[in-house]
């Protein structure tokens, strides 16, 4: 998550979700461009970090970092997949 003056930028719905959803909507793995491009585009707010916690807590798993999406969606679509 983008932290910026006591602020974190959290993606709603999650990362992870969204780029799920598009890459089943689409039939295929999505391209370095296409997961940048969604998460350049997606929903987010700014809350504190306490209440990042709280969102983690409730949806019941850890979104990716947008900053290293790339990266942490080959790892997330990997779990996701094998499931």
């Amino acid at each position: 998550m983008s932290k910026n003056a006591g602020l974190v930028i959290y993606p709603v719905p999650s990362l992870v979700a969204t780029l799920l959803n598009r890459e089943r909507t689409k039939g295929s793995p999505l391209t370095e461009e296409e997961v940048i491009q969604i998460r350049d585009n997606c929903p987010a707010i700014a809350v504190p970090f306490d209440v990042v916690r709280q969102m983690d807590e409730s949806r019941g798993y850890l979104d990716i970092d947008p900053e290293n999406c790339w990266e942490e969606w080959q790892l997330a679509r990997k779990e996701l997949t094998d499931n």
